[in-house]
């Protein structure tokens, strides 16, 4: 069958997709669970140990609180509480801290650090998958045993208002409930007033037995201007007076209780220095856990300085404190100072059920477990534990049953640490199975774009794919027959469970024939490769063909970056790889623009690589001999050199564009200091941000949507234009309705809002643009001969895209939309025109600057440099398509802006039939090569210390940017289809 190139890539990074799909699901393990799954009902608990006779405490010990409070502040940093910012703003909690009855701790959460696995790790004491980043925009109800479960089923009667996202992971849990949208990021205080009106009246009643306040607004003031706003002050005080009001409500009705009350203070994740949250920096992993209880009454001059836990600790310790049993799945130990002051039999007590219960989990999910270290001092803290209790019921009163009891102690604890440990090592088990099924078709198409490289970029750009082969192919039905008998083996033998196991069989069988084909045709075209290179080393090519040194660059650069993937130093800097590439583009650019100009290189380019000799028409075939033949033929009526072109200003422009570009980019890196090891320091856009400097702010903003709009408009039709400067005028008018800029003639204005009527106004001429644009492509393809209005149209639709960016930036980012602009208009001018590049040279030189641009935002490989506020501009509540889309839209807007300007480029300056499809495979191919060499890294490096911290967040960026290619070469088939039907 007979393919188009640019379909044909299309059709490759679509199979591409759902290989990593199926990948990504075998990766991303589910964590350590326990056998016995919490429907099966409650197991009896464990009886205490005993020494020859049996035991005689063989229930659970009674709750140690009447009734517990927890007040959840998201995003709330240890500093907040324990630094600076807590002294200052939260008086009362500091004093409770420091003097008051309680417990302190900095409970460390592991990543990813995002609200819906961390309520997770906080009830249930397990460690959720990194997948559940993805998964916590729309949370599933948790199945797994919880604090909640077990409290629910207790009969205890529970009360929440806050984060939804405890109603969907805790659905007919709570008794009564109040839920408030979590990502609407832009409200920060109905968000909170909407839990706070409701205490007056709960803390009233008695007809409750635990009751959850989960505080949003720090998270959103954080999204919106970073942890250094002067709101984090504001709310900081606000919830130190929520803290007041429960704490003093709490101590007036302990006279009515037999037992003291808890007030638990905590977060479930911390803020980084940009205000965003999901990674591992300490910014984000440090948060703030104070117990504060009238049992915990300190003495004079007891000083209590906050130690390190974890976040898992906090399940086991709310299941002692209310009497409950320890979910199944904890991996987490008892904070042990709750229950320091109990007696000594009951502190052993809580410490053999807690290790018990460790230790059961060690047993199903370690095969090994005997071995362990963590077993043998729970074995024998067990049987120390069982001689105390003997002394215990002969003498309760001896200096020996004192010392013996501290020793099973410090034993039980030491054991605790250890068996918490391992299982947290034990987390994750990968699915091997669906990992070797997703990287062995994604390594096919690969082989497959690889092995197409020479047909595709022929002058035709077309390629004859075998797709008849697997059917008439005996090896197309062998490996089948193989796959399934695996697939069979595999699902009936596998321990554990299998993504790949638990689909239909339609669904794996239709894999495995996918899986069948390709590499049918694989073999088919590799053989036509091959007696394809025995008839050309009879007939060889031109010897005037070689390589240039800017397809050395690229081909280097490429290799370059791929192998740099291997290392958790350079994933976490990547950005310094790209900056690094595109300097040395620029520089390759300049010495190749001196040659023309100065060296009189007026020969004819070399016949090796390129695609299009130029964009004027002429277009020999890749690495065919006739080519150059055909050129020789031409010479008389072949285009001028660059430098008998271009006289005067122009010419002097051309040598100095490549200087200014390499200063563009040098001014943007200074912008937004971003990756791991230099994000700490301070750069333009922190000074810019801050709320001394608004009025430079402002002014750099308004610079900038003028230059916008100067480098746009000149492309458009008048009524575009209109629309355009409309829109950029809204763009200002939104960013000053929120308070990141202001007007000139209101330079003090406390009139702060959302902007969701500016923004909604943006909206209105980004869609008109869009409309515009679309309408011209689709009238061009009714007129043939009009080409001007197909060139128009695609413009339109570039500047839409523009003016949504414009719109979606922060303020301090706008110069990198229009710095990305003014190189484009350098490069399409001076660089691409006078040199005479190819389609696939100028597509990777879109390529590169793309992925310069996506860090050039502030992006990295750190899922907290995700702007989430991006999603919620101009919505007043939360709507979940929207949200993703434009999220999506403003991480990853430079890769997209350059795309579809390279749409625009090879469909306005050339008339080549093939220079879309050219551009289109050469885009697939440079794509799909670091994703499937990195996939290949991951699974090699899948023990390596820095596999979650690191290389995964990675994985979900390569596979986001693979989705983001399929949707950029679908464009590109779009158009290239019109130019067809055109011709």
């Amino acid at each position: 069958m007979r393919l188009g190139s640019g379909t044909f890539a299309t059709c490759c990074v679509a199979i591409e997709v759902l290989g990593i799909a199926v990948f990504l699901r075998g990766f991303f393990p589910a964590p350590v669970r326990s056998s016995a799954r919490a429907e099966h009902g409650a197991e009896p608990p464990a009886p205490e140990p005993s020494a020859g006779a049996s035991s005689n405490w063989t229930t659970l010990p009674s709750p140690l609180f009447s009734k517990v409070v927890i007040v959840l502040i998201d995003a709330l940093r240890d500093d907040f509480v324990f630094g600076s910012k807590g002294v200052k703003f939260m008086p009362y909690t500091t004093y409770l801290v420091e003097k008051g009855a309680s417990h302190s701790f900095v409970a460390e959460a592991k990543p990813p650090t995002v609200t819906m696995p961390r309520i997770k790790a906080l009830m249930t004491g397990s460690l959720p998958g990194f997948v559940d980043v993805v998964r916590n925009l729309n949370s599933p109800a948790l199945l797994e045993d919880s604090v909640i479960r077990q409290a629910k089923t207790a009969g205890k009667r529970i009360i929440f208002y806050g984060d939804e996202t405890w109603v969907k992971l805790f659905p007919k849990h709570f008794a009564e409930y109040d839920g408030t949208t979590s990502f609407f990021v832009s409200d920060y205080t109905e968000v909170d007033n909407n839990v706070t009106r409701h205490l007056d009246k709960v803390l009233k009643r008695g007809d409750w037995d635990m009751l959850i306040l989960h505080y949003l607004g720090l998270d959103h003031i954080g999204h919106i201007s970073g942890p250094n706003s002067p709101l984090i002050g504001h709310k900081l005080s606000e919830m130190d007076s929520v803290l007041m009001k429960i704490h003093t409500s709490l101590q007036s009705k302990e006279r009515e209780t037999p037992l003291p009350n808890l007030l638990v203070l905590c977060g479930d994740h911390g803020m980084s220095e940009t205000g965003s949250h999901g990674a591992s920096s300490m910014e984000e992993v440090n948060t703030p856990l104070i117990l504060i209880s009238s049992a915990f009454e300190r003495k004079p001059g007891d000083i209590r300085h906050p130690k390190h836990v974890q976040q898992t600790d906090v399940a086991a310790t709310l299941a002692i404190a209310l009497g409950l049993p320890i979910p199944k799945d904890s991996v987490g130990s008892l904070l042990f100072p709750v229950v320091e002051g109990r007696p000594m039999r009951e502190q052993l007590r809580f410490l053999h059920l807690n290790t018990v219960q460790l230790s059961k989990l060690l047993q199903e999910n370690v095969p090994s477990y005997e071995k362990d270290p963590g077993f043998e001092q729970f074995k024998m803290s067990e049987r120390l534990h069982g001689n105390w209790i003997r002394l215990y019921l002969e003498e309760k009163h001896s200096e020996v049953l004192f010392n013996l009891g501290s020793k099973v102690l410090r034993q039980y604890l030491a054991a605790l640490k250890t068996l918490s440990l391992s299982l947290s090592t034990q987390v994750a088990q990968y699915d091997m199975y669906s990992m070797m099924v997703g990287t062995v078709v994604v390594l096919e198409v690969l082989t497959l774009l690889l092995l197409s490289v020479p047909q595709a970029l022929h002058r035709k750009a077309e390629l004859e794919v075998p797709l008849s082969s697997p059917g008439f192919s005996l090896l197309f039905y062998l490996v089948i027959l193989v796959l399934s008998a695996v697939h069979v083996i595999v699902c009936t033998s596998a321990e554990s469970s299998c993504y790949f196991c638990g689909l239909s069989w339609l669904a794996a069988g239709g894999v495995m024939v996918l899986a069948s084909a390709l590499l049918c045709v694989i073999v088919s075209v590799l053989t036509n490769v091959l007696v394809g290179g025995n008839t050309s080393r009879k007939n060889p090519v031109h010897p005037s063909s070689r390589w240039s040194e800017l397809d050395l660059l690229i081909l280097l650069g490429t290799a370059g970056h791929v192998l740099s993937l291997g290392a958790s130093s350079f994933v976490e800097e990547e950005h310094q790889t790209w900056y690094f590439l595109v300097n040395t583009l620029c520089l390759a650019l300049s010495q190749e623009t001196y040659r023309n100009y100065f060296l009189g290189d007026d020969s004819e380019p070399p016949c090796g690589l390129h695609v299009e000799q130029g964009l004027d028409g002429a277009t020999p075939a890749w690495q065919d001999g006739s080519a150059c033949d055909a050129l020789e033929r031409d010479k008389g009526h072949r285009s001028p050199s660059p430098s008998q072109v271009l006289r005067g200003h122009k010419k002097w422009m051309v040598l100095a564009s490549p200087w200014l570009i390499l200063a563009c980019c040098r001014l943007l890196r200074s912008l937004n200091q971003t990756g791991v090891q230099w994000a700490h320091r301070p750069d333009l856009g922190h000074w810019l941000t801050s709320s001394d400097h608004k009025a430079e702010l402002s002014v750099l903003a308004a610079i900038s949507l003028l230059v916008v709009f100067v480098l746009v408009q000149r492309g458009c039709s008048s009524v575009s234009k209109a629309a355009l400067a409309l829109g950029l005028l809204g763009v200002y008018c939104y960013r000053a309705a929120i308070g990141s800029v202001q007007f000139p003639w209101r330079p003090d204005s406390q009139d702060i809002s959302k902007g969701i009527i500016e923004a909604r106004f943006v909206y209105i001429f980004v869609l008109g643009i869009l409309f515009t644009g679309t309408k011209d492509l689709l009238k061009s393809q009714v007129i043939a001969a009009d080409f001007k209005l197909k060139t128009v149209g695609l413009w339109e639709i570039h500047s839409g895209l523009v003016l949504l960016a414009a719109l979606l930036f922060r303020p301090h980012n706008l110069p990198v939309l229009a710095f990305s602009l003014l190189i484009q208009t350098l490069m399409t001018k001076f660089i691409w025109k006078p040199l005479r590049h190819d389609a696939a040279e100028i597509t990777v030189m879109h390529y590169w600057f793309g992925q310069a641009f996506f860090y050039f935002q502030g992006n990295s490989n750190n899922i907290a440099t995700v702007d989430i506020s991006a999603g919620f501009v101009g919505l007043d509540t939360y709507v979940e398509i929207p949200a993703v889309l434009l999220t999506a839209f403003g991480t990853y807007a430079g890769p997209v802006l350059w795309a579809s300007h390279l749409v625009y480029f090879l469909s306005s300056e050339t008339r080549s039939s093939s220079a879309l499809s050219h551009a289109c495979f050469c885009y697939a191919l440079i794509c799909s090569i670091p994703v499937s060499t990195y996939i290949v890294l991951v699974t090699s490096l899948r023990y390596h210390l820095f596999i979650w911290s690191v290389f995964s967040p990675k994985l979900l960026y390569e596979g986001m940017h693979l989705l983001i290619t399929a949707a950029v070469c679908v464009f590109f088939t779009a158009m290239d289809q019109t130019r067809l039907t055109q011709s």
